[in-house]
Parts: C-alpha cells; sequence; structure tokens
C-alpha cells in the first residue's frame, strides 16, 4: 500500500520550527520523500524570520534508521548509489552550515545514517527509549558520508570500537562519547528549556557562534566529501552488500557472519 501524507511534519510556535519524522512503514528511514521533506522544512525555517530554532523529533519508536534499503535495493546500484550519496552529504552540510540552531529531541532508536544526522546538530537531548548502533559493517559497507560529522563529535577510541563492532548503545555511553549533548528523562522539557535559553541569544549572535563551532566541520566537507561519495558509491552493487541487504531484508545473518 502506498503511503500518503507527509514523511516529515512542519510546525513553527512561539519562534521553534519543529520538524516530526512520520514515516512509521519504515522506521522513518531515509527515503527519497523523507529527505526531499527535510531539506525542504529546514530551507522553510531558514527563511523565516521568526524562526530563532530548528526542532528535530520523532513519532514512534525510532528517530531514524537510516537508509531505507527496500527503496536501495529496488534502484539500479551502479547509477542510483552515487546520486544517494551526494543528496545525503547535502543534507549533512544543511543541518551543520544552516545559520540557526537545530536540537534533536530523541527517545528511540537511531542506527547508521540517522547517526549522521544526529552528529549533525548542534544540540542533541536523548531520552531513556534512547539506542544506537553504526550498523553498516554489518551490510557490507561502512559509515562513509557520515564520517563527516560523527568523527568531530565521537571521542577516537568510541568511534573506532562502534565503527568496527556496530554494537548498541545507550544514551548515558552517547553522552560520554561525545555523540549526545544531554540526556534526560522528560526529552520534550529540557528540549524546551534549552530553546528558551538560545532564544535569549541574538540572530546574528547564534548564526556567527555556530559558523565559529562548525568551521572545521565545513572545512573537511569541502576537502573530502567528494572522495567519501565516490568511495561510498563504489561499494553498492558489490557482491557482499547484495548479500548484507539481502540478510537484512531476509532478517537472517548474512553468509559472512560466525
Amino acid at each position: 500500500m502506498t503511503e500518503t501524507g507527509p514523511f516529515v511534519r512542519y510546525e513553527v510556535s512561539g519562534g521553534v520550527a519543529t520538524l516530526t519524522f512520520d514515516s512509521p512503514h519504515n522506521r522513518n528511514a531515509l527515503s527519497s520523500k523523507l529527505v526531499a521533506e527535510l531539506l525542504r522544512g529546514l530551507d522553510d525555517a531558514a527563511a523565516d524570520e521568526k524562526v530563532r530554532v530548528i526542532v528535530l523529533a520523532h513519532t514512534g519508536n525510532t528517530f531514524c534508521a537510516g537508509a531505507d534499503l527496500s527503496e536501495a535495493s529496488d534502484a539500479d546500484p551502479a547509477v542510483a548509489a552515487d546520486e544517494r550519496t551526494r543528496v545525503m552529504i547535502g543534507v549533512l552540510r544543511r543541518l551543520v552550515e544552516i545559520p540557526k540552531p537545530v536540537i534533536a529531541r530523541i527517545d528511540g532508536n537511531v542506527r547508521a545514517g540517522g547517526m549522521g544526522i544526529v552528529a549533525g546538530c548542534d544540540i542533541v537531548v536523548a531520552g531513556p527509549g534512547s539506542s544506537f548502533a553504526l550498523t553498516e559493517v554489518r551490510i557490507g559497507l561502512a559509515p562513509f558520508m557520515i564520517s563527516l560529522t560523527l568523527l568531530p563529535r565521537l571521542d577516537p577510541r568510541a568511534a573506532s570500537r562502534y565503527y568496527l563492532t556496530g554494537e548498541k548503545f545507550d544514551a548515558t555511553v552517547a553522552r560520554e562519547i561525545g555523540l549526545v549533548t544531554v540526556t534526560a528523562d522528560d526529552p520534550a522539557a529540557e528540549v524546551e528549556r534549552l530553546c528558551g535559553e538560545v532564544r535569549k541569544g541574538s540572530p546574528q549572535g547564534l548564526a556567527e557562534a555556530k559558523r565559529l563551532v562548525n568551521a572545521g566541520i565545513l572545512a573537511e566537507f569541502d576537502a573530502s566529501a567528494e572522495e567519501l561519495a565516490r568511495r561510498s558509491a563504489s561499494f553498492f552493487g558489490t557482491p557482499e552488500v547484495h548479500e548484507g541487504m539481502l540478510a537484512f531484508l531476509q532478517r537472517r545473518p548474512p553468509n559472512w557472519a560466525e
């Protein structure tokens, strides 16, 4: 059955633009429709002078499951993979360079590409229902593009561990390793409080403060994004990725797993 309605709901109230991922049929995976609506929402928020803060939120028990593997498996791997990687790089860069603070409100699962979205936000609040994992290695890939936002945030030893193992970790660990800013029993209340604090800053002050903090990340985009896009796209369609995606969709271990 074809899903209708927006996958990203956009609402403005009290100077806060809230973009809510609402694609429960695929656990808020990064489908072409969700990505397009996310970019449109970010552009709308950036252009609205009344918006001082942007919040990314979600419905259901998953913030974002990463790439939409069913969509990816339907496309020609050689042609579509390059386009998907470049679109993803565009989303991550937009989060980092948009001149308004972006706060993530998470109380659910975050996997793979969703981790790059989280790392691209300026402030991240995670509730007790949150869990995180970089699962790319388990389907024959690596966290190529999302490294642009993840590696500047993460403790190097933690990055090594979770890139290589694909292990799941909770909100407390995510805070300790630099992915999450604040853990809270009531993430909605904490985000509301933080939005109030941010609104005390002037628009130009906030824009320049964010620019200063993120200058190194943007420089790395300029230096590495093209190479990472090529490397990422070259892996789609390989035998290991084909097996990894098929195993994921069939809910079984891939043939290399012990």
